[in-house]
């Protein structure tokens, strides 16, 4: 049997200045938000490059998420199994 589940990922960016904020948001099936943020900042000298610094602050924004969505797994298979489990990376 195959199930087809999607999640749904909004990101919005902010640049200030030298500074790029990312807010990232991602819709699991079980409707559970999970959000995550992340920065970039330009240096001085460096060309302005809006892409870049979003590429960055993006990445960064979704590592969060990633972390976060790691952390919340180990906890279902924790109370599922009654035992600590522990992430390979």
């Amino acid at each position: 049997m195959h199930t087809l589940v999607g999640w749904h990922i909004e990101m919005e960016f902010r640049e200030e200045g030298e500074r790029t904020r990312a807010a990232a948001l991602v819709r699991l099936a079980d409707g559970t938000e999970v959000r995550g943020h992340g920065n970039a900042q330009r240096h001085p000298s460096d060309a302005e490059q809006l892409r870049v610094g979003e590429e960055i602050a993006g990445a960064r924004a979704l590592m969060d998420i990633a972390s976060q969505m790691l952390q919340k797994a180990h906890t279902e298979i924790d109370q599922a199994s009654g035992r600590t489990s522990h992430t390979l990376i």
